[in-house]
């Protein structure tokens, strides 16, 4: 049986509750951030299957119209879960909890302050979720393949310090977007690491200064 698309769910909801596009961007209106919004261009494209919105998107039309992100992709018959919080815990050990995901890093702010924000990602963990501040941050580049891949998206706990090996989110000087790397620490120095042996190390050091911020935990397959 062929999924239907998010053009379709929108189409379907236009129809039985009444609804024009313009009715559904200001539903979904509470749920935009400064970063992320759904023009009237954009809504015309999903509901006229030129498009598919990406998963920050999604989140901010699942709220605003109050039914699933599964029933909106089409994955799902059933709406009547509409009303499940998003940190829903599901019989099966597992928890799916709507995470931060940063673009750029605004220097001397917390990490998750509304002005770094892209949008919402939702990930499954095994109980229970790691304590602490979770974000996500999307891969850039090949420099950690094959580990992991370009546009992916890295869940980072976020920490001041990691140990040899494990992989870190560090923001270097005064960069305005962070890099994943493996930490190795040499005396006054910290080497960040790439994977693919094609890129070279960064040095961290006093000319040179960087912070950690987190350590990766785990990622998604890019989008």
């Amino acid at each position: 049986m062929k999924r239907e698309t998010v053009g379709d769910r929108l189409r379907q909801l236009m129809d039985e509750r009444g609804l024009k596009q313009v009715d559904i961007i200001e539903a979904a209106k509470p749920f935009f951030t400064d970063k992320v919004k759904i023009s009237k261009t954009d809504l015309s494209q999903y509901v006229n299957n030129k498009a598919e919105p990406r998963s920050d998107k999604l989140y901010i039309l699942a709220k605003g119209l109050n039914v699933p992100e599964q029933w909106l992709l089409g994955f799902d018959d059933d709406t009547t879960n509409q009303s499940k919080p998003s940190n829903f815990i599901y019989p099966e050990g597992l928890e799916r909890v709507q995470i931060p995901l940063v673009g750029e890093i605004a220097c001397g702010d917390p990490i998750t302050a509304e002005e770094n924000l892209e949008g919402y990602i939702e990930e499954t963990f095994e109980k229970p979720v790691p304590s602490g501040t979770l974000f996500a941050l999307r891969c850039k580049g090949q420099s950690m393949e094959p580990t992991i891949p370009d546009k992916a998206i890295v869940v980072i706990h976020e920490q001041p310090e990691v140990e040899d090996g494990e992989i870190a989110a560090v923001q270097v000087d005064h960069d305005t977007e962070a890099t994943l790397k493996r930490v190795k620490h040499q005396g006054d120095m910290v080497l960040l690491m790439p994977d693919n042996k094609n890129y070279d190390p960064i040095i961290l050091n006093k000319d040179n200064p960087g912070r950690i911020i987190g350590k990766a935990i785990k990622y998604s397959a890019p989008l």
